[in-house]
């Protein structure tokens, strides 16, 4: 895509993906509120507007997805119902129950887990050569955190990385969502046959306290209980993996940043709400009007699809002085990148605590010297999430 006189957003473009941080200013600039044909929705680039929209669920509904699709696709009659696509009050009953496995105490009881997680991934990188880090590190990490939280032998892993990265990928708009649904076929067919083991054999997980739990006296149904355990996969480790691969390259291009916080590690913490901030893994997050809106004298009807591009309003100078600018001292508590209200990322803690761990654990290694080759990397082919598909490191 090109900046010209006449602006255009497409999400899906090959230097999009690579770059969308120059054409969010544009918009942001020029039209903070625009019509994307390509997303088939229009796109609200500003911080105050975007945040407006997640604290305003009465009007920007789930119900209808958050994906952007062509005008004739419904996205809840090609997935399973889930929780990121719902609305109160059904949305606060299902909530309550997957929250009870984020709780504090429970994530902070993985910490030391997630530590060895993080050694034995590590000890396998070769001592010369090249080495995948999505593959070898930001992949697996999350994907075998996730499925212990489900109860889903680990060795299953790769099978789960592999549907995700195909379910994420792909332009809807385009047609182009057959692997992605092949993908998520074959993982309801997986989890399926594990929640009839779970029915008859409960064990001390995830999986079957949503088997047992209960909604107003009644169990959730099996399309319910599929589609938690989609998000759950896909979301509790997508999120993590590219955040985590995304802030190998930016610490790979600010080597005095990697020195400062091998150096002090109490920063660390902050320098990944930074990560999160600055390169966000999730750019933008989609939402249907239910009443007509009216901002910068554009009327956006009910029906109507918005995208919230939270990239951009994270990388908005009104919400964050110098925002182009990567800096792990500032305080970016308010940044959008989990989101806000009531739809906010549910493994949010979970997904820092297994960032802050690989980063002390790599900063730990000082023989790891973090020569990222992004000529060889590849980008995953996916509008609203940012990431990599593989990321050689030297």
């Amino acid at each position: 895509m090109t900046i010209d006189q006449q602006l255009t957003y497409r999400p899906w473009d090959p230097d999009v993906i690579a770059d969308p941080y120059p054409v969010y200013r544009e918009l942001r600039e020029r039209a903070p509120v625009f019509w994307s044909d390509e997303a088939n929705a229009w796109v609200l680039s500003r911080y105050a507007d975007v945040t407006a929209a997640l604290t305003d669920p009465a009007t920007y509904s789930s119900a209808s997805g958050v994906y952007p699709t062509p005008p004739d696709v419904d996205m809840t009659e090609l997935f399973l119902p889930m929780l990121v696509m719902s609305d109160p009050p059904r949305h606060t009953q299902l909530r309550q129950i997957v929250s009870r496995a984020f709780t504090p105490r429970r994530i902070a009881a993985m910490e030391l887990g997630i530590h060895a997680i993080v050694h034995e991934l590590l000890d396998d990188v070769p001592a010369t050569g090249t080495w995948d880090f999505v593959s070898g590190l930001s992949g697996p990490l999350p994907a075998i955190v996730i499925a212990d939280m489900l109860g889903i032998p680990r060795e299953d892993r790769d099978h789960f990385r592999a549907w995700s990265t195909t379910l994420i990928q792909g332009n809807p708009i385009r047609g182009e969502m057959g692997p992605g649904l092949e993908a998520a076929a074959a993982l309801y067919d997986y989890f399926s046959s594990f929640l009839a083991e779970r029915r008859s054999r409960p064990q001390d997980d995830l999986m079957s306290a949503l088997v047992q739990a209960e909604v107003d006296g009644q169990h959730l149904s099996e399309d319910e209980l599929l589609g938690f355990c989609l998000l759950l996969l896909v979301a509790g480790h997508e999120t993590t993996t590219n955040l985590l691969s995304n802030g190998a390259v930016l610490l790979a291009e600010h080597t005095g940043v990697r020195e400062r916080l091998r150096n002090n590690r109490d920063l660390v913490p902050s320098a990944v709400e930074e990560l999160l901030r600055y390169d966000s893994p999730v750019q933008g997050i989609g939402r249907t009007l239910t009443r007509p809106v009216e901002l910068y004298g554009q009327r956006m009807e009910s029906g109507d699809s918005v995208l919230l591009l939270f990239g951009s309003a994270n990388r908005d100078d009104h919400a964050f002085p110098d925002a182009e600018v990567f800096d792990i001292t500032r305080r970016p508590e308010r940044h959008v990148a989990l989101g806000r209200g009531i739809h906010f990322c549910l493994g949010a803690s979970l997904a820092r605590m297994e960032t802050r761990i690989a980063l002390d654990v790599l900063l730990d290694r000082r023989s790891f010297a973090w020569d990222v080759d992004l000529c060889a990397a590849e980008r995953l082919r996916s509008g609203p999430i940012r990431g990599f598909a593989s990321l050689p490191v030297r």
